[in-house]
């Protein structure tokens, strides 16, 4: 597949995705979203690929949404066509998605990094919402997804002032799941994906459906929801497979069924 702002490759069950604006530090323009929306298409048809990875450059992971296609849209503009419903298809993919996050995650690039399912950073990574500076707010999540992830005080902090955190205080506050050395950083998100990857498809999805419920419903709900997931996987071949592998204590075989 050919494209300008992306690179795709895949590997073990396991696709990689580049953001690859390097002269704008990967700002999310529309081609760029486009192609990103249809290499996730490609991959959640692809029934041999288990997981995603979304990475960008050592120096940017994604600076933000490109102003200079922004500057000039109005309220009108908005209500005939919302751009940024394009970026939801990174939060309703339904394979699982890790966010490999180095330099800067700011405004639109924390945001995608924050509708992926995981977030691995290296030590170089910055992470902010800084829409404020720009005499606006966040629009793909930034007052959301951050709140669920990091809590209140620090949400509005970030959000009000425009500040941006490293990825140490990210860590601290729950917003990323591993720091790790930026020369380690493909690495370890390859040794995560390649462990994930390794499980029944069916059963990934399913797994990743009834945690994504819990950022939406009550806790009676979501042990509703999470129960019924629970009682669909006696339905596959898989599920049957995994428990007949751990009695007789050998590697399960999975065939995605």
């Amino acid at each position: 597949m050919n494209y300008k702002n992306i690179k795709y490759a895949e590997q073990n069950k396991v696709a990689i995705i580049q953001l690859h604006r390097p002269k704008f530090l990967n700002a999310l323009c529309d081609e760029l979203i486009e192609e990103l929306s249809n290499a996730l298409d490609y991959a959640n048809s692809n029934n041999d690929i288990h997981v995603v990875i979304l990475k960008g450059s050592e120096k940017a992971f994604a600076a933000g949404a490109d102003i200079s296609e922004m500057k000039n849209l109005t309220l009108l503009s908005h209500i005939k066509e919302d751009f940024i419903a394009k970026w939801e298809k990174i939060s309703t993919f339904k394979k699982p998605i890790i966010a490999s996050v180095a330099g800067y995650a700011l405004g639109g690039g924390c945001e995608i990094a924050m509708m992926c399912d995981i977030i691995i950073a290296a030590d170089n990574a910055k992470f902010g919402q800084p829409e404020i500076n720009l005499g606006t707010i966040p629009a793909a999540g930034g007052t959301q997804r951050l709140v669920k992830a990091v809590g209140k005080s620090k949400a509005m902090e970030l959000v009000l002032s425009g500040g941006i955190i490293d990825a140490k205080e990210a860590l601290d506050f729950g917003l990323i799941s591993k720091l790790v050395p930026l020369n380690d950083l493909d690495n370890q998100t390859a040794l995560l994906a390649n462990k994930i990857a390794k499980k029944s498809l069916p059963i990934l999805m399913l797994a990743k459906e009834a945690v994504l419920k819990s950022f939406e419903s009550n806790l009676k709900e979501g042990m509703v929801f999470e129960r019924k997931l629970f009682q669909s996987t006696f339905a596959l071949e898989d599920r049957k497979e995994g428990m007949e592998a751990f009695l007789n204590k050998r590697p399960p075989n999975f065939n995605n069924n």
